[in-house]
């Protein structure tokens, strides 16, 4: 019994390191994961967040037009925007309130308005939801839509 978990211990030390048979190979770090942690940080610092227990007072009791990004971490898709919806955060600050809702630790938001796909962009007046934009867009996109509503 004993030489089946060393076994075991040795399956799981070899898939950790990469071991192909005739030599054990150190698998470098992502490149995804380092510029993800980078993209986060970024948008974390922009890009206020809005949870199960903020959404009513920060989306849908604000005054003026609410832009919500709806994402996850392990998103590229997510990370490929976040720096967008940071800049146009700062673009219209005083005209539009920019917030992010992860799918993930939400998702009964997320479901209560039907996200399928991440990310996605919507815009909310007075609490009602006025327009959404799914995937990772343009910047000219993302403005035409706000654009509507200011």
């Amino acid at each position: 019994m004993k030489g089946t978990v060393a076994m075991e211990d040795h399956k799981i030390l070899a898939q950790k390191e990469g071991n192909y048979g005739h030599r054990t190979v150190k698998k470098p770090p992502r490149i995804a994961d380092q510029w993800g942690s980078a993209f986060s940080e970024h948008f974390e610092a922009t890009v206020p967040i809005v949870t199960d227990a903020t959404w009513q007072s920060l989306v849908l009791k604000a005054d003026g037009p609410v832009l919500v990004e709806f994402w996850a971490p392990w998103c590229g898709p997510c990370r490929m925007i976040h720096p967008v919806i940071g800049e146009l955060s700062k673009e219209y600050d005083g005209k539009l309130k920019c917030f992010k809702l992860n799918t993930d630790d939400s998702p009964s938001i997320a479901t209560q308005y039907g996200i399928r796909s991440i990310p996605t962009i919507m815009i909310f007046i007075n609490g009602e939801k006025k327009d959404a934009v799914i995937g990772a867009v343009p910047k000219t996109t993302l403005t035409a839509s706000i654009e509507k509503f200011l």
